[in-house]
């Protein structure tokens, strides 16, 4: 068996900055407000007989890509247990507690993802990611991990490994 060698990249312009309110039970949330949330990643495969994985270059440009579709953005959570938007002309009308929060839909991403935090926004980002299924069979990649950090110290994570 070969051994892995491990690509990580954490970049000063792998970032996006958006608005998201945090969802802690059918009661309580926080209140609407914004981070420069940072994107890092890790992958795991053999690397070829030349010491080489594969270009950081490809990675960069994927991860500066997704961060790009949610760049200046209010993120929403279409998939919330307990918040209600539905679609009313140029407006979102989210539904939290009896409370009707009201947002621009051209200044709003309604993500498939039950809340708006670093865990789900990781977990969000990989799936993206592994979507272009070439990329990782091509790199015969065994693992990846994407962190999404809402600031200095504060890091949520998701891994896929192949198999699993």
């Amino acid at each position: 068996m070969s051994s892995l060698t491990t690509i990580e990249v954490n970049k000063e312009d792998m970032k996006f900055s958006a608005a998201h309110f945090t969802i802690f039970s059918g009661t309580e949330r926080e209140r609407l407000h914004g981070h420069n949330f940072r994107v890092s990643m890790s992958i795991s495969s053999p690397a070829n007989r030349n010491g080489l994985a594969f270009s950081y270059k490809i990675l960069k440009d994927k991860i500066r890509a997704l961060c790009d579709e949610l760049d200046e953005y209010t993120l929403l959570p279409a998939k919330s247990p307990y918040l209600a938007i539905v679609e009313q002309g140029s407006q979102y009308q989210a539904s939290f507690n009896g409370e009707t929060l009201v947002f621009l839909k051209s200044d709003c991403k309604l993500l498939p993802i039950p809340n708006t935090t670093v865990e789900a926004f990781a977990d969000y980002l990989l799936q993206r990611f592994l979507h272009d299924d070439d990329f990782v069979s091509r790199h015969d990649i065994a693992q990846v991990e994407m962190k999404v950090s809402s600031g200095p110290g504060q890091w949520g994570s998701c891994i896929w490994r192949e198999g699993i």
